[in-house]
């Protein structure tokens, strides 16, 4: 007859896992000697070796009280159960290692290829790291809400950096961002060339958004987080709106007032 510590160790556990199979009802209890120690048998040693093996399996403790009682059958069923809830949780291990993976690639996280492309090419004609890291955190919302639509729309704003007054604006915010002055005046000169942008493509159609403009949360939250990433960006707000349009992200003709 084996004592606790005597009937672990053969096992390979240890005791305080005995203990603990007992509480939950897995191996049952022996009823204590006359000297106040439980002492076990052979049986229970055979029991809390299976119980090892399956623990070590992967078989989840609530599951093992019934499968050391089952036939064959049933035994093989949830074995095979079992193998595929593990596959499944394989699937999920591998899928958190390639976006573990993808930390170190910094842009590469949450963005599609691309998106990468287009933040490449902001660097080529270029934008300021601050400012190149505020188009990833807003393409980052934007690929969330649309996922499906974000591929489409870089084709376009790719060759918008091929305009020179694209270059300038971004080559503004770079200036502003990266100095702690106030820049009214290269505000005011973003504020016009935005202004302008707006205008040409408002006359070419290209401002039209279809139904993706009707929903206003990513293009608010895209406003929001301009002005969280630098406050002087709401000096920039304001100046687009008082040359006629409201927002960065989605701009909008405001009404004209009646003479």
């Amino acid at each position: 007859m084996l004592t606790i510590s005597q009937l672990a160790a053969y096992a390979g556990v240890t005791v305080r896992a005995v203990r603990h199979y007992h509480q939950i009802g897995l191996l049952p209890e022996p009823e204590r000697d006359a000297s106040g120690y439980r002492r076990y048998g052979a049986t229970a040693v055979v029991s809390l070796i299976r119980i090892r093996i399956l623990a070590n399996a992967g078989v989840p403790l609530s599951q093992i009280g019934q499968m050391l009682e089952a036939d064959a059958q049933t035994f093989a069923a949830a074995v095979a159960d079992i193998d595929r809830q593990l596959g499944e949780e394989i699937a999920r291990l591998e899928a958190s290692r390639q976006q573990i993976a993808q930390l170190a690639a910094g842009d590469r996280l949450a963005l599609p290829p691309q998106v990468i492309a287009y933040l490449d090419r902001l660097r080529e004609i270029g934008a300021s790291e601050r400012v190149v890291a505020g188009e990833r955190d807003g393409w980052i919302l934007m690929a969330a809400r649309w996922p499906d639509r974000v591929g489409d729309w870089m084709p376009g704003k790719i060759a918008q950096l091929d305009d020179p007054q694209v270059v300038r604006l971004y080559q503004i915010l770079s200036g502003v961002f990266d100095s702690d002055a106030g820049d009214d005046a290269r505000l005011e000169e973003a504020a016009d060339l935005i202004a302008g942008l707006a205008e040409q493509a408002y006359a070419s159609g290209e401002i039209d958004l279809g139904e993706v403009a009707q929903d206003d949360l990513p293009f608010d939250l895209l406003d929001a987080l301009a002005v969280e990433a630098d406050p002087r960006l709401q000096r920039l707000l304001d100046l687009v709106r008082e040359r006629g349009w409201a927002g960065l992200a989605r701009l909008e003709r405001l009404p004209t007032s009646p003479n």
